[in-house]
C-alpha cells in the first residue's frame, strides 16, 4: 500500500496489526486537524451505549453518539453538514464542518430541521502531538486514505465501514476483512 501524507479531511484507516489498542482496533478516523503542531481527528465507526438525549437532556433526539477518541472523553464534538445552519462552524474539507454553536445545534434537533444524517456525535477525541502520527504512519498502524465520500460520511454506516475498507484495498488485507476481532477467537 502506498502511504500518503495525511492531510485533514482525510482518513485514518486501522492496519489489521492494531490488535488489543480498544480506542483503535478496527477504527476509521477522520482527520479534522492537521499542522505540525500536530493531528486531531474523530473514530467514525464506534458507537457508544448512549443517545445525544441521554447525556444532553434538554436535546430531545435519540442520536447514535460515538467514541471519537481516547482524548477528553468527558467533552461532547460534533461534525455536520449544515453549516448554514450552525454558526461558528469550522470546515474540515469537503462540506464536512466541525463544531459550531451548541445550543443552536440543540434547537434545529428538537424542532426537527436537521436529522441523524446531517450531524454526529462524539465523546472524545483522537489526538496526535508533532511528529506521533507520521511515526505511528511508519509503524504502518494506518493507512491514510482519501475521503471519496466527501460530506456523506456522517451517514456511512459504522457496521461494516472497517470491513469494506479492507475489502477494497485487496491482496493481504481482504483476507483480515472476514477474520474476527479478537484472533483467540480463532
Amino acid at each position: 500500500m502506498i502511504t500518503i501524507k495525511p492531510k485533514k479531511g482525510d482518513l485514518l484507516i486501522a492496519e489489521p496489526a492494531i490488535i488489543g489498542d480498544v480506542s483503535f482496533n478496527r477504527s476509521i478516523v477522520l482527520i479534522a486537524d492537521h499542522s505540525k503542531e500536530g493531528s486531531i481527528g474523530f473514530i467514525l465507526n464506534k458507537p457508544l451505549d448512549y443517545t445525544i438525549n441521554e447525556l444532553v437532556p434538554e436535546v430531545e433526539a435519540t442520536y447514535k453518539v460515538y467514541n471519537g477518541g481516547p482524548v477528553e472523553q468527558d467533552n461532547l464534538y460534533f461534525i455536520h453538514k449544515i453549516p448554514k445552519l450552525i454558526p461558528e462552524s469550522i470546515e474540515i474539507s469537503l462540506g464536512i464542518f466541525w463544531g459550531g454553536d451548541f445550543s443552536k445545534v440543540a434547537e434545529l434537533i428538537t424542532n426537527g430541521d436537521i436529522n441523524e444524517n446531517d450531524i454526529r456525535f462524539f465523546l472524545g477525541y483522537s489526538g496526535w502531538e508533532t511528529n506521533q502520527l507520521e511515526e505511528e504512519l511508519k509503524a504502518n498502524s494506518w493507512v491514510v486514505t482519501e475521503n471519496v465520500y466527501k460530506n456523506s460520511i456522517i451517514e456511512k454506516d459504522y457496521k461494516s465501514f472497517w470491513k469494506e475498507k479492507m475489502l477494497e484495498f485487496g491482496g493481504e488485507y481482504s483476507i483480515w476483512s472476514n477474520a474476527p476481532e479478537n484472533p483467540n477467537y480463532n
